[in-house]
């Protein structure tokens, strides 16, 4: 009776603590590693930095578009940019134009 009372004054507290490391581990696992831990949160900011970065040049470039739209729009049209812009889509050369031909890049 008294080896089984020590066992048990013994056994229990340790199974205790046992038990609750491991569900304290299971959450401090879980805040590091889980789908909102802190790498999930690291990997975010990454993530956010990045889309922030396209964001930027996207916006730079909207910027240089709406400038190259407001000079051909309006009451007076710069007519330089119009006479570029219809030779690059019409793929066309003016008749003093000078053509360089390039060799192609071996590479």
């Amino acid at each position: 009776m008294v080896v089984r009372t020590r066992f048990t004054a013994i056994a229990l507290p340790l199974l205790f603590h046992v038990f609750s490391g491991a569900v304290g581990g299971f959450f401090v696992w879980h805040a590091f590693h889980g789908e909102r831990g802190v790498a999930a949160d690291l990997e975010t900011r990454r993530e956010m930095a990045d889309i922030e970065a396209q964001l930027k040049a996207v916006r730079a470039e909207k910027a240089e578009w709406l400038k190259k739209v407001d000079l051909l729009r309006g009451p007076v049209v710069d007519r330089d940019l119009l006479d570029e812009e219809a030779r690059n889509l019409l793929n066309r050369v003016g008749k003093s134009d000078l053509v360089v031909i390039l060799p192609p890049d071996k590479g």
